[in-house]
């Protein structure tokens, strides 16, 4: 099971309904200056002042714009490991959108888009505008998690289309390289450091609770910040949930995306497929993926790819690159609404529209380095064998796992053909140091008691409904809406029905009217004819 999308800023918008996916590159690139008297001289120097701290902001300060309001920055040294002094800090940076109206704010919401190794200071703009009204009072924490974005990047000379395009095979390899490259400094990449980081930047800027807002990976950090510092939590917004124990081998996943299928055919107007026939053609195509998988030529900005287009990734293309903007703008094509034209021409034996969905869906591979994704999967994320195991233990654990999955609990799919679909999933991470980082905090630990809402799109086979459903129950006051027609984060449909019911339960602690939820129409679906 996937939980992010692929390193690429123009496909992960993060919190943003679709509106504010098409308006970000019209956002203004000149900085808000700082209102305080004690500021000035900082400004004529091309900085800006964080507030109450008497310290001047970094320069790149200067670029973090968003119109009506003002922007404190700052970066706080943290130790790299905690325990090992040997090993050094790292400068973790924030950036704080500040309320436009008078007096004090009533509140902070602490943003995460994803990942992990997805930036959150650079999308001060959109994040803005998806929280709306919400920032008349309300201030908002944005904090690129250490070795991302402005806190310090760490790479490890793993790319992001090596780390896509390349067999099973060479994605264990690189996850290993990365390991290899990093060292003992590996450790110090985890969800726990980076909400302890989180908090450290709350005590600095003397922020007595935050409102937590997590995006995809971010539902799985908000919590663990929620488990480690629960007195310093208001409430909960999770959208593109799933739980701390999640299942390694991704069957929800894997269900989800025949129930995808069957929910687009059957909703079109006028029905454009069969949803039993589309699931069909999907165990087909899995069927001849893997016993021969063909060949496809990927280009992207930089060089060609020449990927070995498996059962594996099929299943990644199926749940989780056609999960993401489902329902942004539901009348236009979209990979999940031309899959089942495309699988039915597969199934007949003309592979040619299968293979321009490939080849549209991996163009936007970049040279990225993975080092924060893998790093932080890999020290973290629940796997199928003994982490404190040696690696041959490890693969007799994982194959028997394997073994050990019932008939059908892959949906369309074979169990080790659907595994080997997720980047941070299966047995990938079988080759990463032992262990390099503590294991995660108990999965029955204790949660505050405080308002939860938790958000999924009926579409999305990344983090479906029912890792959503897991997700709420971790929680006492967990609520748990699933919005219709949506795909991976809701938020990024365009009516902005998701955005107001999010920003209503940040500002009360209720979600109020939540009918339109229910009501968003349904995708555009490429007709399959005979």
């Amino acid at each position: 099971m996937t939980h992010s999308t692929y390193k690429r800023a123009a496909r992960r918008t993060g919190l943003a309904v679709g509106a504010l996916a098409l308006m970000a590159a019209a956002l203004p690139t000149v900085a808000v200056a700082a209102q305080d008297s004690g500021t000035v001289a900082a400004q004529k120097s091309g900085t800006v002042a964080v507030r109450g701290s008497g310290s001047v902001a970094p320069k790149w300060c200067a670029n973090v714009t968003v119109p009506g309001h003002r922007v404190d920055c700052g970066t706080l040294d943290r130790p790299l490991v905690a325990g090992e002094p040997r090993l050094g800090t790292v400068g973790v940076s924030y950036a704080v959108v500040r309320h436009s109206a008078p007096g004090p704010a009533k509140g902070t919401v602490a943003v995460n888009p994803g990942g992990p190794g997805e930036v959150a200071i650079g999308k001060a703009g959109l994040f803005a505008m998806g929280l709306g009204d919400l920032l008349t009072d309300h201030d908002l924490l944005l904090v690129d998690p250490r070795g991302t974005g402005r806190s310090e990047r760490i790479p490890c000379g793993v790319g992001d289309a090596e780390y896509r395009f390349g067999t099973r095979a060479q994605q264990r390899s690189a996850v290993e390289r990365c390991a290899e490259n990093l060292g003992p400094k590996a450790a110090g990449y985890t969800t726990a450091a980076t909400a302890d980081d989180i908090d450290a930047v709350r005590a600095r800027l003397g922020v007595r609770q935050l409102s937590l807002y997590g995006l995809s990976y971010g539902t799985y950090l908000m919590p663990e910040y929620a488990s480690r510092h629960p007195e310093r939590v208001r409430s909960l917004v999770l959208s593109g949930a799933y739980p701390h124990a999640f299942d390694p081998l991704a069957r929800n996943s894997a269900r989800a995306v025949s129930l995808s299928l069957r929910r687009i055919c059957e909703r079109g107007t006028p029905v454009a497929c069969d949803g039993k026939r589309a699931v069909k053609d999907l165990a087909t195509a899995a069927e001849r993926l893997r016993a021969r998988p063909m060949t496809v030529p990927i280009t992207t900005g930089h060089a060609t790819y020449l990927t070995k287009f498996t059962e594996g990734k099929l299943a990644n293309l199926v749940y989780e690159a056609a999960s993401r903007e489902v329902g942004m703008e539901p009348d236009k094509p979209s990979l999940l609404g031309d899959l089942p034209h495309a699988l039915n021409r597969f199934a007949k034996g003309d592979a040619a529209p299968l293979r321009t969905l490939v080849k549209a869906e991996g163009a936007g591979g970049s040279t990225e380095d993975q080092a924060p994704y893998i790093a932080v999967v890999c020290n973290d994320y629940r796997t199928a064998w003994r982490k404190d195991a040696p690696k041959d233990v490890r693969w007799r654990q994982y194959r028997a796992a394997l073994k050990n999955a019932a008939p059908g609990e892959h949906g369309a799919f074979s169990a080790k053909g659907f595994t080997e679909g997720p980047t941070d999933g299966g047995d990938v991470c079988i080759g990463w140091p032992r262990p390099t980082a503590p294991e995660p905090k108990d999965r029955t630990r204790t949660l505050p008691d405080v308002p939860v809402l938790v958000l999924s799109g009926d579409l999305d086979a990344n983090t479906p409904d029912a890792n959503g459903k897991e997700a709420a129950r971790q929680f006492e006051r967990g609520e748990f809406h699933s919005v219709r027609n949506t795909g991976h984060v809701p938020e990024m449909e365009l009516s902005g029905c998701v955005t107001g019911v999010s920003t209503r339960f940040l500002r009360t602690g209720t979600t109020g009217d939540t009918s339109c939820l229910r009501s968003l129409p349904p995708i555009a679906v490429k007709p399959v004819r005979g």
